[in-house]
């Protein structure tokens, strides 16, 4: 498939950001794999859905942005959804060693997991909090990166919006980081300057969510998006101009977007023969993992495969482990959770009208192996 971009097909991944940031801080322990240069503390800010040919595209938007555009786009990992790319983030490794392999995925007792809310819905299909039952610290065991760096002495800073605090996933992928709660683009860019004025070391991991909403609400690309991205430029350019001497702001994100039309998309729920053998449907509308029932594989992979034809990939999970998708460590929790069959939409996306209105309405969607979704920007600034 000459649209697959498997994460092995970049220069680097988003897992080695935090890793190389502190290997480039000369941190004990830490290794500098994607090429950073040397500095005495460093400050990386996610901007949630900028994906590197879309920023390419729409460069006159942001021209401090494209400035600092070293040109080496990277692989966000996969599946290309944020709750996986933070915990690659957070933890240092892909999603087949961390074990958040998408959107939604099966837990434990059987039902769909939301990593996000870190809930499952009940039986009447309201959300029901996963934190007591499947404790963040125990889906997902491994030391964070914050978590070791701060162990080797280094101040760690996590600057991303308040309500962020305590959540599954920030305990998941996060954790051991000063926790530092913002409330809009004006304390982002205050506490990460802050962050760095600190006597070194410091590693400050910053958050803006905001692109992403857009971009899922009014499609990449589209004027709103645009206006969003001027914002973003302001920003990063707010934080660049106070950075301290032998300090480093590393731009990256999580993930790219393409545009969706709900009308010409695959809706899952209008076809019940997509719904033969399944017993969850997990992930979102461009990367679906499908559970079969026993025996059932086999059959379903040959029903997606020829209903969905060229504007999609249906392969099976070996296949997908096989080919590299979640990384070249596989830990037996990843294994369980991904599912039988995975399918990768090539253009729209795999909808459930029923199961998922909203989601299912958006005219921006992201999560398959397009360049537009995969590719990710390394943007640097040095003080």
């Amino acid at each position: 498939m000459d649209w697959i971009v498997a994460p092995d097909d970049a220069e680097w991944r988003l897992s080695e950001v935090l890793p190389s940031a502190l290997g480039a801080m000369g941190v004990a322990g830490f290794t500098d794999t994607v090429g950073l240069p040397e500095c005495s503390s460093a400050a990386v800010l996610l901007v949630d859905g900028l994906g590197w040919r879309s920023l390419r595209e729409h460069a006159a938007d942001a021209p401090l942005l494209s400035s600092l555009d070293t040109g080496r786009p990277g692989a966000a990992g996969f599946p290309t959804t944020t709750a996986t790319s933070i915990s690659s983030l957070g933890t240092g490794t892909c999603s087949g060693q961390h074990g958040v392999v998408g959107y939604s995925f099966a837990e434990p007792g059987g039902g769909l997991f939301r990593p996000l809310s870190w809930s499952k819905k009940d039986a009447s299909g309201n959300g029901q909090s996963m934190l007591q039952e499947w404790p963040p610290e125990q889906a997902q065991p491994n030391a964070p990166v914050l978590e070791r760096a701060g162990a080797s002495g280094v101040d760690t800073r996590l600057v991303v919006p308040a309500e962020f605090e305590g959540t599954g996933l920030t305990r998941a992928a996060l954790r051991g980081g000063t926790f530092r709660g913002i409330r809009a683009v004006g304390d982002l860019a205050a506490e990460m300057r802050e962050s760095l004025g600190r006597k070194s070391p410091v590693l400050c991991y910053g958050y803006h969510g905001q692109l992403d909403m857009l971009g899922h609400v009014h499609g990449p690309g589209s004027l709103p998006w645009r206006m969003q991205l001027r914002q973003v430029d302001t920003l990063v350019r707010s934080i660049v101009e106070g950075l301290p001497g032998g300090t480093a702001l590393l731009v990256v994100a999580d993930h790219g977007m393409v545009r969706a039309d709900p009308e010409l998309s695959t809706d899952i729920d209008a076809d019940p023969d997509l719904l033969e053998g399944v017993r969850l449907v997990g992930g979102e509308a461009r990367a679906r993992h499908l559970y079969t029932e026993p025996g059932a594989a086999e059959d379903v992979l040959a029903a997606w495969r020829e209903r969905l034809g060229p504007d999609a990939l249906v392969v099976s999970a070996a296949e997908a482990v096989e080919a590299g998708w979640f990384g070249s460590t596989l830990s037996d929790a990843a294994r369980e959770r991904m599912g039988d069959v995975i399918a990768l939409a090539r253009r729209n996306g795999i909808i459930r009208s029923v199961a998922e209105p909203k989601e299912s309405a958006l005219r921006g969607q992201h999560g398959s192996l397009t360049a537009e979704e995969q590719y990710i920007p390394m943007l640097l600034a040095q003080g």
